[in-house]
């Protein structure tokens, strides 16, 4: 994982889970992922397995200029959907994790290189009903945000299996900073 977006939402969605294959839907907290949440989405998967944006972050939402909330997942990939959906099947068969890495460009041709995790959620007793997840830039250019981009493609995958050896692959630091952030701290002011 090369983004701390990624790695941020991997160590929380890890320490909820704890032995399980999943946490549940109820226990993600969003106050507790606050300085993450513009890049983070909440999938609902449909019947046919067919994902769909339930939540997603302001400035995921600003990446492609509209609101996802109800829009197909698959969609962001326009012709080559298939992508996404072998993502998301890689995500409900294996009950694991996956991390792409993905390119997309805006109507001039810029582009971007940006970063997806995608994490089962258990939801009412069911592993295969919904699917936590983050999608930031690698780098910002100024012009993000302007235009949106048009279809995602993915450039590389990797699965992440649940192992005890997963626990260190999150880097100390980025744990420390993410409890840095949670704890409420009142410093001391006054005139002097």
């Amino acid at each position: 994982m090369k983004h701390a977006t990624s790695r941020l939402l991997f160590a929380y969605w890890d320490s909820l889970r704890g032995e399980r294959a999943a946490p549940d839907r109820a226990e993600i907290e969003p106050g507790a992922i606050r300085q993450i949440l513009a890049d983070t989405f909440i999938l609902e998967l449909g019947e046919d397995r067919s994902p769909s944006f339930r939540l997603a972050g302001t400035r995921l939402c600003a990446l492609f200029g509209a609101e996802l909330r109800g829009r197909s997942f698959a969609g962001l990939w326009g012709a080559a959907a298939g992508e996404a959906e072998d993502l998301v099947a890689t995500v409900l068969d294996e009950t694991a994790g996956v991390v792409a890495g993905l390119a997309a460009a805006d109507a001039e041709g810029r582009g971007l290189a940006l970063e997806m995790v995608l994490l089962p959620l258990r939801h009412r007793g069911k592993t295969q009903a919904r699917m936590l997840g983050a999608l930031a830039a690698l780098a910002l250019p100024p012009w993000v945000g302007l235009r949106p981009l048009g279809p995602l493609a993915v450039t590389s995958t990797r699965v992440i299996r649940a192992s005890p050896r997963l626990r260190s692959a999150v880097p100390e630091a980025d744990l420390v900073a993410l409890e840095r952030r949670r704890a409420f701290v009142v410093h001391r002011g006054g005139l002097a």
